[in-house]
């Protein structure tokens, strides 16, 4: 199956701003996350769980009266994950002038019925751009999968009573 891409718009509301007038930054994660899980459920052709957002790296603010667009896409595929890669650009409505505010990446795992990890289709590249975007999601996977392994060996630390 070739890249699943999703693009998303936004209008950025009074109630999704903080003080400043600027997008709160978990506002921005929940669309991040739901254009990434599109993308990653079409991909799989069922139901999938965000198992990591990663390298989250807010570049600018959107402000209040400004468009947002997500752009989420397949980037990787492994036996049961995915990355995507996502994109979120502001657009002036006005003068349709863009500008990206935000880049992540994110896994989802592909699940049943009974949420067990099931098999996702293999992802084809078509192009060179599609290959090298490939290449270096396997490299962060490999990452990831050592720093999950790492964290699993560690010790849970005991609650502090602050009394």
């Amino acid at each position: 199956m070739a890249a699943t891409r999703v693009e998303t718009a936004q209008a950025v509301m009074p109630g999704h701003t903080n003080g400043m007038g600027t997008l709160f930054g978990g506002v921005v994660m929940q669309w991040i996350d739901v254009a990434a899980a599109i993308a990653a459920a079409r991909h799989a052709s069922g139901p999938v769980v965000t198992a990591s957002m990663d390298r989250l790296h807010f570049l600018r603010p959107a402000r209040v009266e400004e468009f947002v667009i997500v752009r989420a896409e397949v980037s990787y595929a492994a036996h049961t994950s995915m990355e995507v890669e996502v994109e979120v650009l502001t657009e002036n409505p006005w003068t349709s002038e863009r500008a990206i505010t935000t880049h992540a990446f994110l896994t989802f795992v592909a699940i049943d019925e009974q949420g067990r990890p099931r098999p996702v289709p293999a992802l084809v590249t078509e192009t060179a751009a599609e290959r090298r975007r490939f290449r270096e999601a396997a490299k962060r996977r490999a990452e990831r999968l050592r720093d999950r392994a790492q964290l699993a060996r560690r010790p849970a630390h005991p609650r502090r009573n602050h009394g």
